[in-house]
């Protein structure tokens, strides 16, 4: 029988791929984890004990059915493994890369609350559908029939580019508005390449290039194209502009050479894998190479910009964040990640200002302890007086988080409805804003989020829209 080739998990040990050594890894931009062998994916993946109440599943954002693709993997049937698995997610091998697992799927396994250690989903995951493409088994996306009806999207990244395709395998002409000169958003150029390197990106995005899909680059609506032009042109239109506004440090200094925004900083290394000319790079602004650098924040882009600093040859690399490492937002295995690498993460403290005059020498840093908790119950960081000190830093990263632009006045549509957090309001099951054919999806109605919301969200309000286009054209016919 087929379950007898699962349930290995009391005699076969959890196993990750192989992690290349921190002291290489720290020299390139190369992902860090090798790729599972078939027999070792095919044991990894044995060991799912294939619970009737499937936790991985129940707590992956898309829902993906974990379980039997596990289950296909470990009796060798990948091909069928990768079907079920891209049946539910547009981007598998993006999301076996950097969705956090352990905060997501692996950390809610039966067999890891049971203290066997989790199945490894993402590598299994990644390894499934790195074969799939390898094999041939990814299909070009090819509509059965063509619909007339047409959708613009705002939006190049995750949510965009799920609806995208979702919408194009339907026959829908999609059109698709990015302020970048490449596809992507944060896949391209906010993630780093030891995390996701960019052909992974670049050959969904030829798929959905030679499905039909039109892609308007180097575009900023509301300065390229109005808002009411794209309207004006499509059937139905899909906000996915993501958030990309920072949050500054309101501090003493903090205008001063060498502070530079978390997303500045990731886009120019990425653009330099690219190949691109990138001025503030080659004249050292957004390069960390021989200098010591403080980053302030404790998320995931935190834990890219220590990382990269690490790889562009930085002399020190300091994170200063304001709780412990157990209320960490970031993935913890990012942290463990960067500590290899030879990160210093420096808890409980804060920025008090910055020291230099025009050109930033040092973060004056405040020590915190954790006082009561707030509102979300994490434990409220509390300053400790007299506790100040001056960390010298060459270079001071702010990866503090974003928040949403001011859309409707960027866009000149003061109607378009905007939450009190300025995202824009949406229904949360259909996506619809309030303004008649337009939709919005991702992290401009959610807030900064994880990719794998994105792209639930794109599919969703994929699947609005072709409601909406059925109804219109219901009315149209009679």
């Amino acid at each position: 029988m087929a379950v007898q080739r699962m349930l290995k998990f009391v005699t076969l040990g959890k196993e990750m791929p192989e992690k290349r050594p921190a002291s290489l890894r720290a020299q390139d931009f190369h992902e860090i984890y090798r790729e599972f062998a078939a027999e070792k994916a095919a044991a990894q993946a044995s060991r799912c004990s294939q619970c009737g109440v499937p936790y991985c599943q129940a707590h992956c954002p898309l829902h993906n059915n974990i379980p039997d693709w596990l289950r296909l993997t470990a009796e060798g049937r990948l091909e069928e493994a990768y079907e079920i698995a891209q049946a539910t997610n547009t981007f598998p091998e993006i999301c076996g890369r950097i969705c956090p697992q352990d905060r997501l799927c692996e950390g809610n396994c039966v067999i890891e609350q049971a203290g066997h250690g989790t199945v490894t989903i993402g590598s299994v995951e990644k390894y499934i559908t790195d074969t799939a493409w390898e094999n041939g088994w990814v299909k070009p996306i090819r509509p059965a029939m063509e619909r007339q009806e047409s959708v613009g999207i705002i939006g190049a990244g995750p949510a965009g580019l799920a609806a995208a395709d979702m919408l194009r395998r339907r026959g829908v002409q999609v059109t698709v508005y990015d302020r970048h000169d490449r596809a992507g958003g944060l896949l391209t150029y906010g993630i780093p390449s030891f995390k996701l390197e960019k052909p992974v990106v670049m050959q969904r995005i030829e798929q959905l290039e030679a499905a039909g899909v039109t892609f308007v680059l180097n575009c900023t609506v509301g300065v390229d194209l109005t808002f009411d032009a794209i309207r004006g042109q499509h059937d139905a239109v899909l906000i996915a502009t993501g958030v990309y506004k920072a949050r500054d440090i309101q501090a003493p200094g903090v205008g001063a050479r060498g502070i530079v925004k978390a997303l500045d900083y990731l886009t120019a290394s990425n653009r330099k894998s690219f190949g691109d000319e990138v001025a503030e790079f080659d004249s050292g602004e957004l390069n960390a190479a021989g200098k010591r650098v403080v980053v302030i924040g404790g998320g995931d882009t935190a834990m890219d910009c220590v990382r990269t600093a690490i790889r562009q040859g930085a002399t020190s690399v300091k994170c200063l964040y304001r709780r412990d490492r157990a209320n960490m937002p970031g993935s913890q295995r990012e942290v463990q990640n960067a500590e290899e690498e030879g990160v210093e993460f420096v808890w409980l403290t804060a920025p008090r200002g910055f020291t230099g005059g025009d050109v930033v020498e040092g973060v004056m840093v405040q020590k915190m302890r954790l006082g009561a908790p707030d509102a979300s119950g994490r434990q409220s960081p509390e300053l400790i007086e007299g506790a100040d000190y001056v960390e010298p830093a060459d270079l001071v990263v702010q990866a503090l988080g974003f928040e949403p632009e001011d859309l409707p006045g960027l866009w000149g549509v003061k109607e378009l409805a905007v939450t009190r957090w300025g995202t824009v309001k949406a229904d949360f099951r259909s996506h619809a804003t309030n303004l008649p054919g337009v939709y919005a999806a991702g992290d401009i109605v959610r807030g900064a989020s994880l990719v794998v919301w994105g792209i639930r969200d794109g599919r969703e309000a994929a699947e609005s829209i072709l409601t909406y286009l059925a109804q219109a054209g219901s009315v149209a016919a009679e």
